[in-house]
């Protein structure tokens, strides 16, 4: 290739990756896995230095993504730069020398700027293209993680990632409108929420702030690195975990966080090594990209070749149906894998995949299994997939759609689709509902997906799909043995219970257990009015309307019925009206020792005549927590409102 050449495929390899990385930061969408960019940037860097050219605007000198949104821009006192990188070990120790490094985890979020004057947060900006980012502050607010007022008084500048962990992450995806993309990841969700205009969204998705580096600090002297990170947890900051390592430890440090990202909540794509001398590093100074003082580590993705057997196309609570590639098992970081998701149709051209074809897959971030790429050759430039005609959940007819950035996705339009209605199965199936031990979420998926789940009766007619059920991936004669014993078994209940599990919007545990109370007919619970039901004591003008027109709408009341004529309700527990906490209302928060869990708890106040709220406010009596030195939210609410912080022990006393 000669030069021109070179510098044609330099200008090519920009274009795609600024379309992918503004696909990417911008509208959340997927084009390119993540092993595809990496790949192209590496060979666009790669010819970068053996032309000794670097074009204008070249992605190599990016370090975030271009400011589009509302949100008015702030430009950094200085600029914010990305860190170089290693796959390598040995290069870590290499890099570190001599010295001791904080060894931490890199979250793979939205990495964002604090400034506190006077005890108080004054502005929060995203890094932005790291000269320009986003003023956050009404935002960031709302982030866990953020203290609203710490004890230092001078002007106080930090760093941190927000993010949002796979639980949340997962919640979020679940409660989507229909037709709406899923997120694909952590970090298109919270990169979009935290741009977003309503600092509502901040909340409810529950995105945190993990504080990775103090900038600077008014009259504050440390020159440890780890050790600004324990003052800054001092003042109430969440901080990013690490270990202090030398080159000796390095690796075997490396090992234990990669043992650990299994059971970590929150995303993480690496680790970053700091020189924990705060001078020496700064003294390195920096590069045009990267500064000296830190380096990333990034996971050397274990691969495996496999080949492909079947694509599936499994439909979603939104009514997009999802395209997965089923191959032959293989282990990648000591599980076995014989599932990936395509994403789309457009990913599915761009591998120019077909079944039979050699696939090499990947678990991205260790998590999540990935097809990365196709190895085997074929001679169409783009292998047309062989597209389904009906949902495989309800049958109806699919329409294709593509998007602004032209990605192709298969819909389902038909509202009543059960796929997109799993969380009201999984809702049905859960322990303070119908309790039907067992079932999971990939269970209830599978299911539905193969049209044996309906409506709720279904779980009750298992037995007429056995050879269907038995067949499914990771079942057998046993499982299907114990979901059936399981169904059977959930038949006999009581009736808040069946009340609970129909997922009436804000009717929870407790008000279903209220209005149970009052009410022991079936029968009656379909009629009652909204005077009614505000009559009861905790249940006002908002759930009680809910409820009614819950209740108002035919198929509802059809659903209802089958449902009944499937179980046997149990006459209602008897209160304790007499015990010591009759008529009182509790906050449960923090861990516990007596009780197995705070579900069980709760079923005992509720037994015993109390009440279980969920937040302390003015109508709250105690607040049960074993911490009472906890700085918690709850803590200092009930500190302000003068509720009584009570034990385990106490509260069992007051019984």
């Amino acid at each position: 290739m000669d030069n021109n050449a070179k510098i044609n495929r330099m200008k090519e390899l920009n274009a795609l990756l600024e379309k992918a990385s503004a696909a990417y930061y911008n509208t959340g969408s997927t084009i390119m896995s993540d092993a595809e960019y990496d790949k192209l940037y590496n060979e666009l860097e790669a010819l970068e230095q053996e032309t000794g050219i670097v074009l204008g605007g070249s992605r190599t000198q990016q370090v975030g993504y271009e400011v589009t949104s509302y949100l008015p821009k702030v430009r950094h006192p200085r600029r914010m730069l990305s860190l170089d990188k290693t796959k390598s070990r040995e290069e870590l120790a290499d890099w570190l020398g001599e010295h001791k490094g904080l060894l931490s985890w890199k979250l793979d979020g939205l990495t964002i700027c604090l400034y506190y004057d006077d005890g108080k947060l004054t502005q929060a900006v995203s890094r932005g293209n790291g000269e320009v980012g986003e003023d956050m502050t009404a935002n960031a607010r709302h982030i866990k993680g953020i203290p609203a007022q710490i004890p230092f008084k001078g002007h106080l500048a930090l760093r941190g990632e927000a993010l949002i962990g796979y639980t949340d992450f997962e919640r979020v995806n679940n409660t989507l409108p229909e037709g709406a993309e899923p997120y694909k990841n952590p970090r298109n969700l919270a990169s979009g929420t935290l741009r977003s205009l309503d600092p509502r969204l901040v909340a409810e998705r529950s995105v945190n702030f993990f504080a990775f580096a103090l900038v600077s600090a008014d009259g504050y002297e440390n020159n440890s690195f780890s050790g600004r990170l324990e003052w800054l947890e001092s003042m109430g900051f969440q901080r990013v975990y690490g270990r202090l390592v030398d080159k000796d430890s390095v690796a075997d440090t490396v090992a234990w966080f990669e043992q650990a990202i299994k059971d970590n909540d929150f995303p993480s794509d690496g680790l970053v090594l700091t020189f924990d001398d705060v001078a020496y590093g700064i003294s390195l100074g920096e590069t045009v990209h990267h500064p000296r003082n830190g380096i990333a580590f990034k996971w050397a993705d274990e691969t495996a070749d496999t080949t492909l057997r079947e694509i599936v196309w499994s439909p979603s609570r939104t009514g997009l149906i999802n395209p997965i590639a089923v191959f032959d098992t293989v282990e990648l970081e000591g599980t076995s894998v014989s599932r990936a998701s395509l994403h789309n149709i457009s990913i599915m051209k761009k591998l120019n995949i077909a079944v039979g074809d050699s696939i090499s897959v990947y678990k991205a971030n260790m998590i999540i299994p990935v097809v990365g790429e196709n190895k085997t050759a074929h001679d169409s430039d783009v292998v047309e997939p062989a597209l389904p005609d009906a949902c495989p959940a309800c049958g109806e007819k699919l329409t294709l759609r593509s998007s602004d950035d032209e990605v192709e996705t298969l819909f389902c339009p038909n509202h009543d689709c059960p796929a997109k209605h799993l969380g009201r199965f999984e809702h049905f199936v859960s322990r303070d509902a119908m309790n039907i031990v067992g079932v999971s979420s990939s269970t209830i998926e599978d299911l539905v997906d193969n049209g044996i789940i309906r409506s709720y009766r279904d779980f009750f007619h298992l037995s007429e799909h056995k050879n269907k059920i038995v067949a499914l991936e990771g079942f057998g004669e046993k499982s299907f043995d114990q979901l059936v014993s399981a169904a059977e078994a959930a038949r006999e209940t009581e009736l808040y219970r069946v009340l609970y599990s129909l997922g009436i919007p804000n009717i929870g545990r407790s008000a279903s257990r209220l209005i149970c109370a009052e009410y022991t007919d079936p029968t009656e619970l379909e009629k009652l009015t909204a005077e009614q039901l505000m009559l009861i004591d905790g249940i006002g003008e908002v759930l009680a309307n809910d409820y009614v027109e819950y209740f108002s709408k035919q198929r509802n009341l059809d659903e209802y019925h089958d449902l009944l004529g499937e179980l046997k309700i149990k006459e209602p527990e008897q209160q304790n009206t007499g015990s010591g906490i009759a008529g009182k209302t509790f906050v449960i928060t923090g861990s516990v020792h007596i009780w197995s869990n705070r579900s069980e708890l709760k079923a005992f106040v509720e037994a015993n005549g109390g009440k279980v709220a969920s937040a302390v406010s003015g109508k709250t009596d105690y607040l049960i927590n074993n911490d009472s030195t906890s700085t918690s939210g709850k803590n200092k609410k009930a500190m302000e409102l003068g509720v009584p912080v009570i034990t385990e022990e106490e509260f069992k006393a007051m019984v």
